[in-house]
């Protein structure tokens, strides 16, 4: 399996100009191979293909010193990732889908470039860059001595610069090998709570977004005022961007550590399998579902798991909050209506709730777990109504 290891990078006045540099120089590689590929379908009706492409590098870097002061394996990345874009977007053509033709990158469109075999060594705490030099890394993990580094991205985000190692693990022993499933949970995702469990337990929704909106259009509000292509409008364009980078993070670190507390707590968590992109269409709700971050919670909460050697599972959100977890029957609501009052046997608990048990109960690993736990000690697994 593949896992992505990011520290923080910490280069110095100089090496930070030759890093900005080899990113306009990449960027600009990119438009114009983009640009000669365009212009020789248009006018020839001909694909330009990786190959050709990768052969005219040498003697562009003869006659271009910026192409020549950047790594070689960095410039023919380059041409991989146009390649990967131009395939990826004749493959949704086939398959009848918003195709979206790759598009020229702008200034600040551009932000990382990757070296995809050598060029690169960590000395404790510095990372030596071939061309480059030795910049200071913060390396708050270590990378497991079983992991093979396959390639290292340098990553620029506003005024922070990254470090990203993607390194090859063995595959872990599969679930089944390991342990039974002696604690399992069903979990709700929602707005009013971030997330309730079928135990009952509920986890506040932050609202990272909607708490700095008053200083985000404060900012923005600023940055407007100011002229265009001017060097304050520029200044206020990267405090903007401090803000909502800021605001990514505190996301990013409550999802982190959410999902480890369920990883370690539990054996089976159980989600909905949600279509987030036709949800966020609600031009309501589409902003506090983004604000929530659904998504990234599942895919931390997934790929923890699997390193624990736990199980995330995904079952039908088709009438999860209509359907009673007591005796099955449908019990309609509107979104406004937060309390679930079933008129068949009576019971009464929060929507979010019965959802969850619901959704537990839709889990095929966790009625294979209640059937087991059964027949060999006459107890199955419980499911708390309330």
């Amino acid at each position: 399996m593949k896992r992505t290891y990011q520290f923080r990078l910490y280069p110095t006045a100089p090496q930070a100009t030759i890093l900005t540099q080899w990113l306009t120089t990449c960027r600009l590689l990119y438009n114009n191979s983009l640009a000669e590929r365009k212009n020789a379908w248009e006018t020839q009706k001909q694909s330009v293909t990786y190959d050709e492409q990768a052969n005219h590098l040498k003697g562009a870097k003869k006659t271009n010193p910026f192409l020549k002061a950047v790594h070689s394996q960095v410039l023919q990345d380059v041409l991989r990732r146009l390649d990967k874009t131009f395939k990826n977007f004749f493959r949704r053509v086939n398959k009848g889908e918003k195709a979206g033709y790759p598009r020229f990158k702008g200034q600040y469109r551009y932000d990382s470039f990757t070296y995809p075999q050598s060029g690169f060594a960590l000395e404790k705490k510095k990372l030596r860059l071939s061309k480059i030099g030795a910049i200071t890394i913060k390396l708050h993990r270590p990378i497991p001595p079983e992991g093979e580094v396959k390639t290292y991205t340098i990553k620029r985000d506003v005024d922070h610069w990254y470090a990203c190692f993607s390194v090859e693990l063995p595959d872990p022993t599969p679930y089944t090998q390991q342990i039974a499933i002696q604690k399992a949970i069903g979990v709700d995702v929602g707005l009013t709570s971030l997330l309730t469990l079928n135990n009952g337990e509920t986890i506040g929704n932050p609202r990272w977004l909607r708490h700095s909106e008053k200083q985000l259009a404060k900012e923005q509000r600023r940055k407007d005022r100011k002229v265009k292509g001017s060097r304050n409008r520029h200044k206020q364009n990267r405090k903007v961007a401090r803000l909502h980078r800021k605001i990514r993070n505190q996301r990013k670190d409550f999802h982190h550590k959410l999902s480890r507390k369920l990883v370690g707590s539990y054996d089976l968590v159980v989600y909905e399998l949600l279509t987030i992109t036709n949800m966020v269409k609600n031009h309501r709700l589409a902003k506090s579902i983004s604000d929530a971050g659904w998504g990234q919670l599942m895919r931390f909460t997934e790929y923890k798991a699997e390193e624990a050697g736990t199980l995330v599972e995904y079952v039908s959100a088709y009438n999860t909050t209509q359907l009673c977890s007591r005796c099955g029957k449908l019990v309609p609501k509107t979104l406004a209506t937060r309390i679930h009052r079933c008129p068949y046997c009576g019971l009464v608990l929060a929507r979010d709730h019965n959802s969850a048990i619901t959704v537990l109960q839709r889990s095929t690993h966790y009625v294979k777990a209640r059937s087991s736990s059964l027949s060999s000690s006459g107890q199955e697994l419980p499911v708390e109504p309330g």
